[in-house]
């Protein structure tokens, strides 16, 4: 096991040294800078700010330096943000878009897994087609669209939770609803697929022969093999809803990492963009690492390579 951590983590540099040399040089195609604007600055005042960021260095230069930078962990100065560092932005975004993500992960993982176990356990009763006419509705609407019709039912018409905003844990439940609803459609049909092909093996009829209970075999000896697939998805779920969505974080006025990372990606600050990325392709990594070492915990028979 410690082979194969010490080959990912190697793995990982060379993927986020292609990511960053691709993103940078990606930002600075793009027509326009950090400074063009409707009002034009003067042009001494314009050459002073470029020459504050670096931008008026060679290309080949600004990227070995922006590289140096990064390996010694210093992701520079946002463009935007006086007084911040974008290791500041993303200490500051981080934590509140982690309490979104992990509130709504555990939403999608409770109700999808009930869901999803009732919907094999009873299937083609009308509890299964209900289950998963509900879960098909979830994938196929937008998160926006939920984010907006949760807010006309629980905030003007039954005055349950606040509009948006952030500092109490009311404000934190339903964007978390929001942003876990479609997560928990995945798992639910995920969950019923896998189950049912658990149940149809050779060792759940011989659990079953022995007079073991339904619950018995359903929750320990078919869950843990049905499990597989929800933990394979749950990867780069995971590493999305961490680092916060930005559709939802934008509509309910949450100060996470996801609307700083559309802000910069709006008004074409490199740095504070690249830094989200960077952190982004580590989190998204990590969780497809974790993904791997759990198959090897929960299936014995699956070796790590």
């Amino acid at each position: 096991m410690l082979k194969f951590i010490v080959v990912r983590l190697l793995w990982m540099l060379l993927t986020l040294w292609v990511v960053f040399t691709i993103s940078f040089f990606l930002m600075r195609s793009v027509p326009g800078g950090p400074f063009s604007s409707d009002r034009r600055l003067e042009p001494e005042i314009e050459q002073n700010m470029l020459r504050r960021y670096h931008l008026d260095e060679p290309l080949t230069q600004q990227y070995v330096r922006e590289l140096g930078n990064y390996i010694r962990g210093d992701f520079g100065f946002p463009f935007k943000l006086q007084d911040y560092t974008v290791n500041g932005v993303i200490a500051e975004g981080l934590p509140i878009s982690a309490a979104l993500g992990i509130l709504a992960l555990a939403f999608a993982l409770s109700l999808g897994l009930v869901a999803g176990i009732t919907s094999a356990v009873r299937r083609g009763s009308l509890a299964d087609v209900t289950l998963m006419s509900l879960a098909t509705v979830g994938i196929a609407v937008p998160n926006f669209v939920v984010a907006g019709v949760s807010i006309l039912l629980f905030v003007f018409l039954i005055p349950i939770f606040p509009a948006g905003g952030w500092g109490s844990f009311d404000q934190l439940i339903l964007p978390a609803l929001c942003l876990g609803a479609p997560h928990a459609a995945d798992v639910a049909r995920i969950t019923r697929t896998s189950m049912l092909d658990v149940l149809s093996q050779d060792h759940i009829r011989t659990a079953r022969a022995k007079g073991l209970s339904p619950a018995r075999v359903i929750w320990g000896h078919a869950l843990p093999g049905a499990l597989l697939p929800v933990v394979s998805y749950l990867g780069p779920a995971t590493a999305y809803v961490l680092t916060g969505s930005l559709v939802i974080e934008q509509i309910f006025a949450i100060p996470g990492l996801g609307s700083h990372f559309v802000e910069a990606a709006l008004q074409r600050d490199y740095t504070l963009a690249l830094g989200c990325v960077m952190l982004y392709t580590v989190i998204l990594f990590l969780m497809n690492m974790l993904v791997d070492l759990s198959y090897a915990i929960l299936d014995p028979r699956v070796e790590l390579e």
